[in-house]
C-alpha cells in the first residue's frame, strides 16, 4: 500500500490557447517580418526623407526613344518610388504609348488628389519624354513592346483605360490606387506581359466582390480579398503571397525573390528584366 506522503495531487494543466490567439500571434509575427524590407530601405536605401517632394528632379533618364525620330509603335510601362517615407513601401506606375509615326508620347496614370476632389483620377498627358523622374525618384522600365502589332495593343490599352471602374475612387492602401489602375489595364491587355514588383502595393486589389482574377501578366491567376490577403500563381510572377499589401514570393522563371520594400532580389531594388530600347543609353547619374 502506497504511503500517503508519496501521493501527489494532480497539477492543473495550463489552459490551451484559443485558436484565434495563436492565429493572431502568427499574423503579427508575419507582418513584423515583412516590414523588415521597407524598414531596411528606409535605413539603407536611397529614399529621400528631407527634400520637399515638389523640389524633386523631373529630368529624363534616357529609357524612352525619341518619338520624333522613331517611327515604329512603342508601349512602355514605368514605375518609380513614391515620395518621402512612402517610397520605402510602394511605387507609382504609369503607361506610355506612341503610335506608329507619332511625334510625341501619351501617358496614362492614376492621380489620387483628383479623385479625392470628386473628379476623374485617370490622367492622360502628351509628352516628349515619358521617362522623367517622379519627383526625384528614378523610374524603372517594367515592360516594353515595340514594332508590328503594337498599334493594336495600344488600341486595347486605351479601351481598358476608358473602362477602368475606379477612376473616381482612390485609397492609398490597400487600393484602388495607381497600381490598381495599371494592373487593371494589364489584365485587359495580357499581350503587354507586365510583371509588377512586390512594391506595387494596390496591384492585388481586384474589387470589393471579386475574389479571382487573371494575374497582371496574363500568365496565371490570383485570388485576393480586398487586396489585403491573397496569392498569385503565374508563369511570369511565379508564386507570390500577399498579407496586408506586403508581398513576398519567388519567381522561378527569372530565379529571383519578390520582397516587400525591395521589389526584386537579387539585383538592384525594383528592377526587372526589361531593358532599355535598342540604341538608348541611360543618362549618367
Amino acid at each position: 500500500m502506497a504511503n500517503q506522503t508519496d501521493i501527489q495531487p494532480d497539477r492543473p494543466r495550463p489552459p490551451r490557447r484559443a485558436w484565434w490567439h495563436r492565429l493572431l500571434r502568427a499574423l503579427v509575427g508575419s507582418v513584423l517580418l515583412l516590414l523588415m524590407g521597407p524598414l531596411g530601405v528606409l535605413a539603407f536605401g536611397d529614399v529621400d526623407l528631407e527634400r520637399p517632394w515638389y523640389e524633386g528632379s523631373q529630368d529624363r533618364v534616357g529609357l524612352a526613344p525619341d518619338a520624333a525620330t522613331v517611327q515604329e509603335a512603342v508601349v512602355q510601362v514605368y514605375g518609380a518610388r513614391t515620395v518621402r517615407w512612402r517610397g520605402a513601401f510602394a511605387i507609382h506606375p504609369w503607361i506610355a504609348v506612341k503610335r506608329s509615326g507619332a511625334t510625341e508620347w501619351t501617358t496614362y496614370q492614376m492621380v489620387g488628389w483628383r479623385s479625392w476632389r470628386g473628379g476623374d483620377g485617370v490622367v492622360e498627358s502628351s509628352t516628349d519624354a515619358p521617362d522623367r523622374r517622379w519627383y526625384g525618384a528614378e523610374p524603372m522600365l517594367l515592360a516594353q513592346r515595340r514594332g508590328p502589332g503594337v498599334d493594336a495593343l495600344i488600341d486595347r490599352i486605351e479601351e481598358a483605360v476608358r473602362g477602368y471602374p475606379w477612376s473616381r475612387s482612390y485609397r492609398i492602401w490597400p487600393g484602388p490606387n495607381s497600381n490598381t489602375f495599371v494592373a487593371w489595364v494589364a489584365r485587359q491587355a495580357p499581350e503587354l506581359g507586365l510583371d509588377l514588383p512586390a512594391t506595387a502595393i494596390g496591384k492585388d486589389y481586384i474589387g470589393p466582390t471579386t475574389l479571382l482574377a487573371p494575374a497582371p501578366s496574363g500568365t496565371g491567376w490570383q485570388v485576393s480579398v480586398f487586396g489585403l490577403l491573397g496569392a498569385t500563381v503565374a508563369r511570369t510572377e511565379g508564386l507570390e503571397l500577399s498579407l496586408l499589401g506586403l508581398n513576398v514570393g519567388i519567381d522561378v522563371d527569372d530565379r529571383r525573390l519578390r520582397l516587400p520594400g525591395v521589389g526584386f532580389w537579387p539585383g538592384p531594388a525594383d528592377t526587372t528584366s526589361a531593358t532599355p530600347p535598342p540604341g538608348i543609353e541611360p543618362s549618367p547619374p
